[in-house]
């Protein structure tokens, strides 16, 4: 990698080489690099990353709130403190979300999140974790860490207690994915496992420094990484190919607390679109999807209820079967008044 200019440097073979206007335009781009609108690249393919405000909430939070210009909503207990965004509180019986009001239609994108989970409960006596959610339904409070059960869209869970008792290979708390179009509940006697794409290990509580998850999707491809080391790395924590998510759904965070509590905070969350380069043939393979679904994995497939009848088409049916009753009673009538004048006959 080539050594980095200095400043004062770089800026004098700027001027040497830039007219006046042209100048003026990189010092614009230089601006926009600096306040974390311009793009970035990401690793060494053609991947560029931009900030999307709407998407993305930071401190002092100022787009949080219930007026119709807030990008942010919260729910339930979750309070707005001057460093970061409470969830719950580390108490019993609490529950809190914070869900963007602006539905994403990104296609590729990657969402960054700073939290912090701590309190004063000791080993395996506190919880009970916080998700991350890309759904199709918003501010839908429910039992599956604060949000409604068979959510449509894609949930990344913190996970700080172990409901499955018997279960040894899994150390806590733990990370794992699922992807639902409606048709699943998520178990919690089982802490999800019959429903997850994958997850891994992540001590997260009680640290002393920042942690870190993030959340890619590109080309169909979803990956999830964490920074919970206080190394500023990403850990591989799930990598899973072929998962397909609409496009127009809710990003939101939730927690839930029940006898056990924690402390569930989120600092930031930060989404950025990625554009990547794709092939005609991606192209093609890569159209918009109306129902989250993963390959080479067969989810429950949702049975439309049916609508409920219009008045007018309740009349009608009502009608006809009284229609009908009634010509079939006149023609049993008929048939019987017939039957009878030939058993008549017979005895003349």
């Amino acid at each position: 990698m080539a050594a980095a200019l200095e400043p004062s440097g770089w800026w004098q073979l700027c001027r040497r080489r830039l007219s006046a206007r042209d100048g003026s335009r990189m010092l614009l781009l230089l601006l926009l690099l600096g306040s974390g609108q311009g793009p970035r690249q990401v690793g060494a393919g053609q991947t560029f990353e931009y900030l999307k405000r709407e998407h993305s909430l930071s401190k002092p939070y100022q787009g949080v709130g219930t007026s119709s210009s807030s990008l942010w909503n919260l729910m339930g207990n979750a309070m707005v403190m001057t460093q970061y965004i409470r969830l719950t509180p580390d108490m019993q019986s609490k529950q809190g979300a914070l869900w963007n009001r602006v539905p994403c239609f990104l296609r590729d994108w990657e969402l960054q999140v700073h939290f912090r989970i701590h309190g004063q409960g000791k080993k395996n006596l506190h919880g009970d974790g916080l998700a991350i959610w890309y759904t199709k339904d918003r501010m839908q409070p429910g039992p599956v860490f604060g949000n409604m059960d068979k959510f449509v869209g894609l949930g990344v869970f913190v996970d700080t207690y172990p409901n499955e008792e018997k279960q040894q290979e899994r150390v806590f708390p733990y990370i794992s994915a699922m992807v639902n179009n409606g048709s699943l509940s998520y178990d919690h006697e089982r802490d999800g496992r019959p429903t997850e794409l994958g997850g891994c290990t992540a001590i997260v509580r009680n640290l002393h420094y920042d942690t870190f998850l993030v959340i890619r999707y590109v080309k169909r491809h979803l990956t999830i990484m964490m920074d919970i080391d206080g190394k500023h790395e990403w850990r591989d924590c799930i990598e899973v190919p072929g998962v397909r998510l609409p496009r127009g759904y809710y990003f939101g965070t939730s927690s839930i607390t029940g006898d056990l509590s924690d402390n569930h905070d989120v600092i930031s969350l930060k989404l950025f679109e990625l554009t990547v380069e794709r092939t005609p043939e991606e192209e093609k393979l890569h159209r918009d999807v109306f129902l989250p679904s993963v390959d080479n994995m067969k989810l429950p497939e949702m049975t439309a209820p049916l609508p409920p009848l219009s008045g007018l088409a309740l009349f009608l049916i009502v009608f006809f079967s009284l229609v009908f009753s009634v010509f079939a009673i006149v023609i049993g009538l008929i048939l019987y008044n017939k039957w009878q004048d030939q058993s008549r006959k017979r005895f003349y």
